[in-house]
C-alpha cells in the first residue's frame, strides 16, 4: 500500500462541532421548509477521528464500483466497460467476460455486487448501460459466475433490462443489493423533461428501485405484479441494507438541492418528478413547486445545496466503534464523505470529511473495519484506517 501524504486538509478530522449544520453554504431552495428540524443541516459533529490514507490502486479509468472479496482483493469497475482485480498493490487487467457497455455520457460499466452465497458459487451481480440500438440504452443487470482466479466471468446473463430504452445517456442509477432470495436493483429516469414523467408510470422501470429473482423475473410479493417494488426517484445511485431492521435505504441525486436519503416501503411513492426538496438546474420549479405532499414519502434527510451522492453503507466494523450503524457517504460535489450519526430513521448529526479533496463516487467497508473510498476524478481506490 502506498500512503499518501498531503496537505492537512486530507489529514481531516471533521468539522467543529456545533449546533448549527455543516457549513454548506447558500441553500438553491430557501423557500422549503424541511418537515422535522433535523431532516436537512443537521448539528455539526467533529467525532475527533484521523485517518491515515493509503492509495491500493491508481491509474483506473473512471472507477465506479468496488466489492470486497472475502479470500482477499477488491473487484472495481471502471466505466469504460472494464471490470478488475486489485490485489496485493497490482491492478489486474480487464476481467473477460463482461458484457458489451454504452460508454457514453454517465453510462458504462456501473456496479459490481457479491451473490450472498459468494464463497460457494462464486456468483456476481453487475450493472451497466445496456447498448440497445439506434442509439437507445437501457440500466441493465447480469449475473456472472467469476472464476477462481478471477480472470474470467461465465455463465452470463442479463436479470433485469429497464424498459422502455432511452435515447438520452443519462440517469442510469445503478446499485445492486443481492438478498436471499432476490436482488435490489436501482435505476435512474434519464433526465429528460418527457423521460423524468415515467418516474410515476408503475408501468415502466424509469426512476424506480426494482425487486427481481437472482436469475431474473419479478420477486414474489411485489406490489405492482411486476419488478416495480418503489417509484418516485430520480437518479439513485446509493444503496445499502440497514443492519438491524434489514430495511433498504437508498441515496440519490437531486436536481439543484433535494438530494434524498429515503428508506424504502414496499411499493411507496418518493414524489419525484412532481416534489423534490431542489429546483431545476434553471432556478425553475420542479413539478408542482412543492417540497412534499401527501400521496409521497417524505426522505429521511436531504442535502441543499447537494452533495452528489456516490453510493453509502452502514458502518459495522471494529476500527471505528463510535461510529457503529452510521451512514457513510460518498460525495462526488463538494466531494469526499459524509457521516450521518443516526436515531432511529432520522438523522441527528452530520460531519464532513475530506471536502474538494476527493471526487468520491463509491464507498465500502473492508473485512477489518477500514473504510475504502474510490477517487472517480483520480482513478484511485483509497483505504482509510485510524490514524
Amino acid at each position: 500500500m502506498k500512503p499518501i501524504f498531503l496537505s492537512a486538509a486530507f489529514i481531516f478530522m471533521g468539522v467543529a462541532a456545533s449546533a448549527q449544520g455543516v457549513e454548506q453554504g447558500r441553500k438553491n431552495a430557501p423557500q422549503f421548509r424541511p418537515a422535522w428540524p433535523t431532516q436537512t443541516r443537521a448539528p455539526a459533529q467533529d467525532s475527533g477521528i484521523e485517518f491515515k490514507v493509503d492509495v491500493l490502486a491508481e491509474g483506473l479509468e473512471t472507477p465506479w464500483g468496488v466489492e470486497v472479496l472475502p479470500e482477499g482483493g477488491y473487484l472495481v469497475t471502471e466505466r469504460t466497460g472494464a471490470l478488475r482485480m486489485v490485489r496485493d498493490g497490482t491492478v489486474s487487467e480487464p476481467i473477460t467476460g463482461v458484457p458489451d457497455v454504452l460508454a457514453e455520457g454517465q453510462g458504462g460499466l456501473l456496479d459490481v455486487a457479491l451473490a450472498p452465497d459468494f464463497a460457494r458459487s462464486r456468483v456476481i451481480y453487475l450493472s451497466y448501460a445496456k447498448p440497445m440500438g439506434g442509439g437507445r440504452s437501457s440500466t441493465a443487470a447480469a449475473r456472472a459466475v467469476l472464476s477462481p482466479d478471477a480472470t474470467t466471468l461465465s455463465d452470463v446473463s442479463d436479470i433485469f433490462v429497464q424498459q422502455p430504452p432511452s435515447r438520452n445517456a443519462m440517469h442510469f442509477g445503478s446499485r445492486v443489493v443481492p438478498q436471499d432470495g432476490y436482488v435490489f436493483i436501482t435505476t435512474g429516469e434519464h433526465f429528460t423533461e418527457q423521460d423524468r414523467q415515467l418516474a410515476q408510470d408503475v408501468g415502466t422501470t424509469y426512476g424506480k428501485v426494482v425487486r427481481v429473482l437472482p436469475r431474473g423475473g419479478a420477486a414474489a410479493g411485489n406490489p405492482f405484479d411486476n419488478e416495480v417494488w418503489t417509484l418516485g426517484h430520480r437518479n439513485v445511485q446509493g444503496a445499502d441494507i440497514h443492519p438491524t431492521t434489514g430495511a433498504l435505504w437508498t441515496l440519490e441525486h437531486g436536481p439543484r438541492g433535494g438530494d434524498e436519503l429515503n428508506v424504502l416501503e414496499k411499493g411507496a411513492n418518493y414524489g419525484w418528478p412532481v416534489v423534490s426538496y431542489g429546483v431545476n438546474y434553471s432556478g425553475s420549479p420542479v413539478g408542482s413547486g412543492d417540497a412534499r405532499a401527501s400521496d409521497f414519502t417524505e426522505p429521511r434527510y436531504y442535502w441543499d445545496p447537494v452533495i452528489a451522492p456516490g453510493d453509502f453503507a452502514f458502518y459495522n466494523g471494529k476500527m471505528f466503534p463510535g461510529w457503529q450503524g452510521d451512514i457513510i457517504a460518498s460525495s462526488l460535489t463538494p466531494g469526499g464523505l459524509v457521516r450521518l450519526r443516526l436515531k432511529g430513521d432520522r438523522a441527528v448529526a452530520e460531519e464532513r470529511f475530506f471536502p474538494g479533496e476527493i471526487r468520491a463516487r463509491d464507498v465500502e467497508i473492508d473485512r477489518d473495519g477500514a473504510i475504502l473510498l474510490l477517487d472517480n476524478s483520480d482513478g484511485r481506490l483509497l483505504r482509510l484506517t485510524r490514524q
